[in-house]
Formats: C-alpha cells, sequence, structure tokens
C-alpha cells in the first residue's frame, strides 16, 4: 500500500512541476559533446537557450568547472542544471579539504547520481555529462535524470545529439590527443547546428588535462577553428 501512494504521489508531483515549467517558459533543447582523450577529455557545447520557437539566449553557458580536474556539461531544464553543478561543486571541495585529496571522477559522478536518485519527488530535468583526469587516467560519465550513470569514450547529449553522434562515430579513435579532440567535437557541433533548431549561436570548448587541468579555449580560437572545418 505504501509502495502505490508514493508512486501516486511521484505522479501527481512529477505532473503539476511538469505544467509548472511549462508555464514558466523553461529554457531547453541544446547539444553538449564529451570526448575522452589519451591525454585528456574535451567537452563542446554550443550556446544557444530556448523557450519554445523561441531563441531566449545567445550566450549560454553549458560548461562548468566542477574542480582543477573535473568538469561537466548541462542539457535540459537551466535551473535545474545549475543548481545540480552548485550541489555537486560543493561537494567535490569538501571532500578534498577533509581528506586532503582531489574526489576521482567515479566518485563525482558516482555523488552526482546520487543527488539526482534521491530527487525522486522534485527530479531534475537535466542530463549531465561529467568528466575529467584522476590517477586512473581520463573518464567520462553519462548522467540521467533519475541517478543512471554510464562510462564512455564519447558522449553527446541534448536535441541534437543524434546529428553529433553520426560525425563522433565516424571520426572517434581511442589513439586521439586532445587536439584532434578539440576538432572532432567542433566538426560534431557545427553539423548539429546545421539541422537542429534549438542549437545554435556559436561554440564553447573546455579541456582538461593533468598538466593544465581545467581549461576552456578562447572564443575566437574556437570560432576560427569552427571555419577552417569544411
Amino acid at each position: 500500500m505504501k509502495v502505490k501512494v508514493d508512486l501516486e504521489l511521484f505522479l501527481l508531483l512529477f505532473f503539476i512541476r511538469g505544467v509548472f515549467m511549462d508555464n514558466q517558459n523553461t529554457l531547453k533543447g541544446t547539444t553538449t559533446v564529451g570526448i575522452t582523450c589519451k591525454d585528456g577529455v574535451v567537452f563542446a557545447t554550443e550556446r544557444r537557450a530556448s523557450m519554445g520557437n523561441l531563441i531566449a539566449h545567445k550566450v549560454a553557458d553549458k560548461i562548468f568547472k566542477i574542480d582543477d580536474h573535473i568538469g561537466a556539461t548541462i542539457a535540459g531544464s537551466v535551473a535545474d542544471a545549475q543548481t545540480l553543478m552548485k550541489y555537486i561543486s560543493a561537494e567535490v571541495v569538501l571532500y578534498k579539504m577533509r581528506n586532503s585529496v582531489r574526489m576521482s571522477i567515479e566518485s563525482a559522478s558516482a555523488l552526482a547520481s546520487n543527488i539526482l536518485h534521491a530527487s525522486r519527488f522534485y527530479p531534475y530535468f537535466v542530463q549531465t555529462l561529467l568528466g575529467g583526469v584522476d590517477d586512473t587516467g581520463a573518464k567520462i560519465y553519462s548522467l540521467d535524470p533519475s541517478g543512471g550513470m554510464i562510462l564512455d569514450k564519447f558522449i553527446a547529449t541534448g536535441s541534437g545529439s543524434p546529428i553529433a553522434y553520426g560525425v563522433l562515430e565516424d571520426r572517434y579513435s581511442e589513439d586521439l590527443y586532445i587536439e584532434e579532440g578539440v576538432e572532432i567535437a567542433i566538426r560534431s557541433l557545427k553539423s548539429a547546428m546545421e539541422r537542429d533548431s534549438f542549437s545554435g549561436n556559436g561554440i564553447q570548448v573546455a579541456t582538461i588535462t593533468e598538466e593544465e587541468g581545467f581549461k576552456i579555449l578562447d572564443e575566437n580560437e574556437v570560432k576560427k577553428k569552427t571555419e577552417e572545418i569544411n
């Protein structure tokens, strides 16, 4: 009986929140990409935030620094995604302060997974890529709204992901280095932006390596690389 009541309550709250979010014109629709390389990881996103058929923002930041060696991308509800990023960042910092060591990529992903799974009565409408470099190498995990956590070599999320995956499947190799990964990530985003109306307005790219840590590439540098791709 308790299970039935919990399920009915969950469905009711899920429905109410969905209606509320629609009435608030929730920002959604995007394309994000994550690629693991031999010397680090590459994250890339476009910069459009949409409200239905309205382009609400053209400079949305969808890549977040969690720590010097961990980054994440967001797709879905902006408010949910930003809140989730704050929670994860705070917990990772607290872990390093308490233990005097940095949190592993797997542990940070498990943390995010637990936060998502624990929020079943108020779910986060967001899909996240979380990855970076630790003592075991470069890793990227995909996290869904229910807390599912999957490790993969390359991942795309959002409304333009089916198009981006076409490029990634064709171009990806486990022998890639960061510079090559950046080129493939930009190519996949450029392809998605040409066919997905929810994606556009430029590309943002970040890299994470053991030597340089988390780094957002210069906007002009990314624009130049994008223009060079045929």
